[in-house]
């Protein structure tokens, strides 16, 4: 067994230097690694900046198929429906209606009116049945299928509808849109608003055919056909048509079958000088029979 060796008094000079009590720490010239140390920073900054950033894609655009107006038309015909909320694909349909290049043919101004309730679920005039959700329109005289680009000149927005339907019965009214055509362009609140009818359909002269003039609007029929007997007697043909609003029914008394729509506004004209009538031309579809309507 080992004995620790005392520690002896030699005076502290030579004391210090047999038993040191701490070592020397070696000197380190910190200025010699400078650049090291600032070329090691540089190289974990630039990693860590890179490591900090995700490659973006690069976007393109995407090919607009809708431009054409065959592609605007098939979306109308095909009526799809429209969104319960104001959306992007809504906005995007505006847009497209307004790229379609307005052929040269049928134009025409006046105001909109629109509809839903309670003909929601009836029978349109075309013979399928009515749907507020979709992109259609009622017009007193162009042909069904027909599409047209409806403006709203108040603001400019538009949309494409399919003309499904007849009306409306409502003097400087040019069309009735559906709910949702309404609401592409905004005037669901104010429920009338000034529009332009441009007719996108080709192949299609919208004043060809024939076409009866409306000249009274009754909601008794006892008044509709006391009209009808005393017009009968000088044209031909003379009818009452029933025809439900939402106000209830009403029985519209027509007269004539006229060819052309310009002819049939000349008729018109002379039934009100002769007649004391308020004249509304209206076309006269293929399923029109002279006694079907008489009912």
């Amino acid at each position: 067994m080992n004995a620790a060796i005392p520690r002896q008094k030699f005076g502290p000079r030579l004391n210090s230097q047999i038993f040191p009590t701490t070592r020397p720490s070696p000197k380190v010239d910190c200025l010699k690694f400078a650049p090291l140390i600032i070329l090691v920073v540089c190289v974990l900054t630039a990693i860590s900046g890179c490591a900090s950033r995700k490659p973006v894609a690069a976007s393109q655009p995407p090919t607009d198929t809708s431009s054409a107006p065959e592609t605007a038309s098939e979306s109308a015909k095909a009526s799809t429906p429209a969104s319960p909320a104001r959306s992007v694909a809504g906005a995007k349909r505006r847009r497209d209606a307004a790229a379609i290049p307005v052929p040269a043919g049928y134009e025409e101004k006046g105001e909109a009116s629109w509809y839903g309730v309670p003909f929601h679920g009836r029978q349109a005039s075309n013979g399928e049945i009515y749907d507020m959700n979709k992109l259609t329109a009622a017009h007193r005289t162009l042909p069904f299928e027909t599409m047209v680009r409806v403006t709203n000149e108040r603001n400019g927005k538009s949309t494409v509808v399919r003309i499904t339907d007849r009306g409306p019965f409502v003097n400087n009214r040019v069309i009735d849109l559906s709910y949702a055509a309404a609401r592409e362009i905004d005037s669901i609140g104010p429920g009338v608003v000034p529009v332009r009818l441009e007719v996108l359909s080709t192949g299609i002269d919208p004043e060809t055919g024939f076409f009866t003039i409306q000249v009274g609007s009754f909601r008794e029929r006892t008044n509709a056909e006391r009209l009808r007997e005393r017009l009968s007697a000088t044209y031909s043909p003379t009818f009452v048509k029933r025809y439900d609003t939402s106000s209830g029914v009403f029985y519209r008394v027509h007269v004539g079958k006229v060819s052309g729509e310009e002819a049939a506004k000349e008729f018109g004209e002379r039934l009100r000088s002769s007649e004391g009538v308020a004249p509304m031309v209206i076309r006269l579809d293929d399923t029109f029979s002279e006694a079907g309507e008489n009912q």
